[in-house]
């Protein structure tokens, strides 16, 4: 069993920057793909980035690509979403994720979550 907890949410103004961060305890985190997700007010949940057990390989998301990082420190079980540029439609609840499949952008193929860290980003 892993457990997951994300921390770094805030409040930030358009165009500035946030580190999430997604500490793993309870399983071996090397063995696991990870990934980030996001879900706004009244939609579904989706996809941000997804990085290999590794870390040699990472997806994004388009609306993402060129302005997050997302990478992983396999000796201190964490994972890191660096995110520049921020807009408005940054803002969302987001969830870090292990799961077995790597570099999925499929929720369902993530059998952890953490608990979700806010991001609000303000115009």
């Amino acid at each position: 069993q892993v457990q997951l907890v994300e921390s770094g949410g805030g409040l930030v103004q358009s165009g500035g920057s946030l580190r999430l961060s997604c500490a793993a305890s309870g399983g071996t985190f090397s063995s696991y793909a990870m990934g980030w997700f996001r879900q706004a007010p009244g939609k579904e949940r989706d996809f941000v980035a997804s990085i290999s057990r590794g870390g040699t390989s990472t997806k994004y998301a388009d609306s993402v690509k060129g302005r997050f990082t997302i990478s992983r420190d396999n000796a201190k079980n964490t994972v890191h979403l660096q995110m520049n540029s921020l807009k408005s439609e940054d803002t969302a609840v987001y969830y870090c994720a292990a799961g077995v499949a790597s570099l999925s952008f499929y929720s369902g193929t993530y059998g952890y979550w953490g608990q979700g860290t806010q991001v609000t980003v303000s115009s």
